[in-house]
């Protein structure tokens, strides 16, 4: 199983979906219990993204959100990187 770790970008959007959206935090946190069982495959369409040396990943969260984390299969954690909008169309 992997271990979640969280840039300090995504702390924030998280923590403030937590307390104004809580249908999508929970839709986030189903997204992240499935990374840590296998984050290359499962809920959300996981893709690896193009120049991301195939350890930067995402998955829809939802339509407009997505979760981007990079897997480090050495240490066996993942660093959620960002969780808000569409890669760079907020």
């Amino acid at each position: 199983m992997y271990t979640i770790k969280f840039d300090r970008k995504a702390e924030k959007v998280i923590a403030k979906w937590k307390k104004s959206n809580p249908n999508l935090f929970k839709k986030l946190r189903d997204t992240l219990q499935d990374i840590m069982q296998h984050p290359r495959s499962g809920i959300g369409h996981p893709e690896a993204l193009k120049g991301g040396k195939d350890i930067t990943w995402s998955r829809h969260i939802t339509a407009h959100d997505r979760i981007i984390y990079d897997i480090h299969d050495e240490e066996i954690y993942v660093v959620v990187v960002e969780v808000e909008g569409h890669y760079n169309d907020k």
